[in-house]
């Protein structure tokens, strides 16, 4: 195993899971009780809108009664889509989701990966990036000083103050996912939490060039003056993928191919329905994301087994695991989570011998 100890957090879409939506948010807050309760760091959270992939079109709202129904558990949004947004009123929002879970906020903050999701509340894809650098100014201008100023040309502001601030100081943790390789010397420079998806990535190795990639320009840069997530102690570095544990091998892979049809179906659907079936052409199989290591499925022992293959060709220092999929049933979640907290994660403590395990 790593000799580098490796925290393990939740990634969301809260698809559609053929059960109700309110059965499904019923189910999803008590599985966060549980992970609440076996010690996993956070649980982050997509957006996504008028798409079979997310049923949480507001991730502030669901992260408002997670925080109620947790404790330690960090909750966050990889990420808030900015150039949909009001600025002034995101802010705030924040700032109130920071105080109601008491400072456990993590901020994903980033442009959306589906520009016809931002047309439908009517940003073209052409002013999404400028949007996005507009809005991203504000919310920073007005953690700093609480005041909000700009000259737009989208959200023009001429010094409004606000009354509000975030219960972490000066503001919570900022993520930034992506897939772009060309994103990453800014995201690193800065020391934003960064996570790449096995899933999106062509192969396993391509992962982990992006994440050596932001290792080596977060060290080159982590003593600059202004960057912009200084406050937060360790960065992550890690990567995300589908996760699902059960006692065998055989049993964990029939349960997770059964519930993966549905996931891809959700998660392809939003560009079928658009007639861009092209852009998932020569998608992988659950079977070939399985067995190329980028889907981890299988007993306690196998996926640690994997796991530790990736943690160890990427460098990562955080695992952000999909448990969560498709019509996969509450009880074989819970399961799935349970196995992995309590038979996966101790073996991914840090080597305090000094040796490689």
């Amino acid at each position: 195993m790593s000799k580098q100890a490796i925290r393990f957090s939740l990634f969301d879409w809260l698809d559609e899971s053929g059960r109700s939506y309110a059965d499904t948010y019923d189910e999803r807050l008590r599985l966060l009780e549980f992970a609440d309760d076996l010690g996993f760091y956070a649980y982050m959270l997509a957006e996504h809108h008028g798409t079979s992939l997310s049923i949480t079109p507001s991730p502030t709202v669901f992260l408002a009664a997670a925080a109620q129904r947790t404790e330690k558990i960090r909750l966050g949004a990889l990420s808030w889509v900015l150039p949909i947004y009001d600025p002034l009123r995101l802010y705030e929002e924040l700032c109130m989701l920071d105080h109601i879970s008491k400072g456990r906020l993590e901020m994903g903050l980033s442009r959306g990966a589906s520009p016809h999701e931002s047309l439908r509340h009517g940003v073209p894809r052409e002013e999404s990036k400028a949007r996005y650098d507009e809005i991203f100014n504000l919310l920073l201008g007005a953690f700093r000083d609480g005041r909000f100023n700009g000259p737009g040309p989208f959200h023009p502001y001429d010094n409004v103050a606000t009354r509000f601030s975030p219960f972490q100081k000066p503001y919570p943790p900022i993520w930034y996912p992506t897939s772009n390789a060309e994103s990453i010397p800014r995201v690193a420079g800065h020391g934003f939490n960064f996570v790449v998806s096995l899933l999106n990535s062509p192969t396993l190795d391509r992962a982990a060039e992006m994440l050596k990639l932001f290792r080596r320009e977060y060290e080159a840069h982590r003593n600059d003056a202004g960057r912009l997530n200084a406050h937060v102690a360790e960065t992550v570095i890690g990567f995300t993928t589908h996760v699902h544990v059960a006692e065998t091998d055989a049993k964990a892979f029939e349960q997770a191919r059964v519930a993966y049809m549905q996931f891809n179906e959700n998660y392809t659907r939003r560009y079928l329905d658009i007639g861009q079936a092209s852009h998932f052409a020569g998608r992988p199989t659950f079977e070939q994301f399985v067995a190329e290591g980028r889907f981890l499925c299988g007993s306690p022992e196998s996926v640690r087994k994997n796991l530790s293959k990736v943690v160890d060709l990427t460098g990562a220092n955080h695992f952000v695991g999909v448990f969560t999929f498709g019509d996969l049933p509450y009880e074989q979640t819970r399961r799935s989570v349970e196995l992995f907290a309590k038979e996966v994660m101790p073996a991914f403590a840090g080597d305090t011998t000094g040796e490689t395990a």
